[in-house]
């Protein structure tokens, strides 16, 4: 039965297409990015984790999004901010909710700072994505019948906090990097 399949289906995986693109994913994948990546997860997580009382709900300082910064050096960071991100929002107070939207806002905002060419607007993608998306959510959770208010609130309360972080952690750490030579490092992982 395998040889059936793999004799009809075969040629899926073995086109140039398909080939080409995996093998320069797979190469771009080294073991050390994977497991900074994962080193980056878990010190994302446990930052937020540790700071729960200023990192969930309507105001909150999320301290871990400074390293937001990361993917503008290196945008095989993303997978890791993302997965930290994910898993910190699994321990959100808001709800269930956080998990998906709190996620893909890092996932959309770290993917925009990748493609970013001045470092000082860094910070910008962060705060946009977490401003819009989490104040959606929280709108929705906390004043679905004053939604638009809600919105507008909730919104600007998270912003302002992105905004702190990023302007007081985050590009700090950005010229920090640039500076030591470390987004080279980073780059050559």
């Amino acid at each position: 039965m395998g040889r059936f399949f793999s004799g009809c289906f075969g040629w899926v995986h073995n086109a140039p297409v398909f080939s080409a693109r995996k093998e320069r994913i797979m190469k771009n994948w080294t073991t050390k990015r994977v497991a900074f990546c994962g080193i980056l997860a878990a010190v994302y997580c446990v930052v937020t984790v540790i700071s729960a009382p200023i990192a969930y709900g309507p105001v909150q300082f999320r301290l871990s999004e400074a390293l937001c910064v990361l993917p503008f050096f290196a945008p095989y960071t993303t997978a890791g901010l993302f997965i930290g991100c994910l898993l910190a929002n699994l321990f959100s107070t808001v709800t269930a909710l956080d998990i998906v939207i709190g996620s893909a806002a890092t996932l959309i905002a770290c993917l925009w700072t990748a493609r970013l060419k001045k470092i000082w607007l860094t910070p910008v993608p962060t705060v946009v994505c977490n401003a819009v998306l989490v104040g959606l959510m929280l709108a929705w959770v906390y004043t679905r019948e004053t939604f638009l208010q809600g919105f507008l609130v909730m919104g600007a309360q998270v912003g302002a906090g992105e905004l702190a972080v990023l302007v007081v952690l985050g590009l700090p750490l950005a010229y920090l990097i640039r500076h030591r030579g470390w987004d080279e490092k980073m780059r050559a992982l």
